[in-house]
């Protein structure tokens, strides 16, 4: 009886993650725009569905709008699931930190836009919160004054991703929550690749 209601929670959790991946693929950016312009975003700008693209093709108000939602896909996957396993509604078998990062993975490679998507900050400060508020809202600051400071929002959030991993490690030291920002920070750079390409060669948009 304990190995079958053991082998249940583990299938509902597999869910959870499927459903999470799922729920963090839902192309926002691209929805909101084709919707309110009728415009392809992955073919105009720099081609990416997230907040910052969305701003140049659709304006600020949408961009607004994304912003809210991909962090409202990593928030609210994270939060029922915290609800339900605190609850101990069912019994946690897969860490929260996978559930987080298959939100952020499929904002990132979307099934739905044949695994292309966004550079994932947003989503990753959403799932995140919950996990490490106080490294989430440091590297928050840091990023505007990066942005504020060399006017180009791919340069601040690369910086946004770094700091998460060690604003955590300075302050908590190595805990699995610095492991998994280290991943994040690692799918924020790997996503910006581009980015980093045309700030090397003074190529890069500013904001």
């Amino acid at each position: 009886m304990y190995s079958s209601e053991n082998e249940m929670n583990f299938n509902l959790e597999v869910l959870f993650v499927l459903l999470s991946y799922l729920i963090g693929s839902i192309p926002v950016g691209y929805l909101l725009t084709k919707f309110y312009t009728g415009k392809n975003i992955l073919k105009m700008g720099s081609g990416n569905v997230g907040s910052t693209n969305v701003g140049r093709v659709a304006g600020r108000k949408i961009a607004l709008i994304t912003q809210l939602l991909d962090m409202s896909k990593g928030f609210l996957t994270v939060a029922f699931y915290l609800y339900f396993t605190e609850d101990k509604k069912i019994e946690s078998v897969i860490s929260v930190y996978v559930l987080a990062l298959a939100a952020i993975i499929g904002h990132d490679v979307s099934i739905f836009l044949k695994f292309k998507g966004g550079k994932g900050v947003n989503t990753t400060l959403g799932a995140s919160v919950l996990i490490a508020p106080f490294s989430v809202f440091i590297s928050v600051a840091v990023y505007f004054i990066v942005k504020m400071r060399f006017k180009y929002v791919s340069l601040g959030s690369m910086i946004l991703g770094i700091s998460l991993p060690f604003t955590e490690l300075i302050f908590h030291g190595f805990t699995s929550t610095f492991y998994y920002l280290m991943f994040c920070m690692a799918l924020i750079i790997l996503m910006h690749r581009k980015n980093i390409v045309r700030l090397l060669h003074n190529q890069e948009l500013s904001s």
